[in-house]
Order: C-alpha cells, then structure tokens, then sequence
C-alpha cells in the first residue's frame, strides 16, 4: 500500500491554512498543523479528524522551530500560512512589532524548509501565503508592504536552491468571510465589492482552491497567483 500523503500547515488552527487542513483530511492524507498555542492546536487538530496532529510553533521564534518540528516525519505539501496582523505607520513606528513580524515571515519560513529539507520528499510542493499589500500599500502597511515584497524574492530564490521541489506563492485579496474581514462592517465591504471586477470578494474557499492548485499542479513552479476576483487592477 503506497504512503498516504502528508500535508503540514505552519498557521493551521484558524482561517484559510484550517480550511486546507479540512480539505486535505477529508481526501485521507495526514494532516499536520500548527498553531502557537499546544492546547489549542491539539482541539482543533481533534475537530478537523482522526488523521489530523496539532504540533506548538511560533515561528516568530526561529530558534525553536528546529526542536517543535522533530516529530514531524516526510512532508509531501508544506504550507507556510502563518501570518500576524499589523498596523504600523513610518511616523508611531513600533520596533517590536516590526521586528516579530519581519522575523515570522522572512527568517521563520525559512527556517522552517531548512529545518524540513531532510524530510521533504523528491515531489514535494511548498506554498507561501504573502498578499497583496506589496502592491497596493496604505497607512500603517510599511511593514507588511515591505516583508510580502520580500516573499516574492524568496520564492524566485527557493526555487532555484530546492530544485527539484516546487515553491509558489499565493497573495489573497480581500477574503472576505475570512476571521479578519467578516467581522468589518457591510459599508466597508461593500466599498471593496464595488470596486471588484468579478462583483464579488474573494472566499476562504476560492483561496484554498488556488492554493491546492499551485501544490498539485506538477509544472507550476515560481508563480505568484493573485486570488482578488481583478481588485489589484482597480
């Protein structure tokens, strides 16, 4: 009986990296995800199934990645949806939160594949989660604009080194049943509706779509899929 797949999400008790967890299950592959707190992780490893393993990781904190990962055997998909939430203008710069939120997304990631090469197998696919403040920034994005530009870099560089696994990024619009945007007020909402091509925003599902798309696909390798229904463009 060949190996059942793997699939490990770095951010996968809530939001978009749980609802690829879900899917991934639902298909008979094991499922592992992480979340910082072990509790928490643990309950909704429990609701998304018995083939599904919560793990601890803050990988704001790269010096324990190594250790929190030693459980964790071959690794067929590797998702890297961790992401933190940040206003932070250039004129009340907070250094800390910069700091934490550089480190998560651009040493965290990586140290993640680092600490996984060994278990990576010859087909393995990785997805990194940046997002479209890289190209339409507002006040108080300095931080994120800059650290999703840097994704992009990382996936042209990953590309290369990693060879023969395939590296792809997904930048999702404005989700809007996501945990962040379903909370906002219907006028704020409706303000970005209008202003989508598509007359609609963008779905937790529509993202996992094209997220499972770019780690299946077996030719896709270096791109980055915009998941906005054409917003990008207005």
């Amino acid at each position: 009986m060949a190996d059942r797949t793997t699939l490990l999400v770095i951010g996968g008790t809530s939001g978009i990296g749980l609802e690829m967890a879900k899917r991934a299950e639902a298909r008979g592959e094991e499922v592992i995800l992480s979340g910082r707190d072990a509790g928490r992780a643990a309950e909704v490893a429990a609701e998304v199934g018995a083939d599904a393993r919560g793990i601890a990781l803050d990988i704001g904190r790269p010096d324990s990645i190594a250790a929190a990962l030693a459980g964790v055997g071959k690794v067929d998909h590797l998702v890297l949806a961790a992401i933190e939430r940040d206003a932070n203008t250039v004129a009340d710069y907070d250094i800390g939160r910069a700091m934490y939120l550089t480190t998560l997304k651009l040493v965290g990631y990586l140290e993640v594949i680092h600490t996984l090469l060994p278990r990576l197998t010859q087909t393995a696919s990785i997805v990194l989660f940046g997002g479209l403040a890289k190209d339409r920034p507002y006040p108080g994005s300095t931080t994120v604009s800059t650290i999703n530009g840097g994704v992009t870099g990382m996936v042209h560089t990953l590309v290369v080194e990693l060879s023969p696994v395939r590296v792809n990024a997904i930048h999702p619009g404005i989700v809007g049943d996501s945990p962040f945007w379903s909370g906002k007020p219907d006028h704020v909402l409706e303000g970005y509706v209008a202003r989508t091509p598509t007359g609609k925003l963008a779905t937790m599902a529509d993202v996992a779509d094209a997220a499972e798309f770019l780690l299946r696909n077996q030719s896709v390798n270096g791109v980055h899929l915009n998941v906005d229904g054409g917003w990008l463009l207005t």
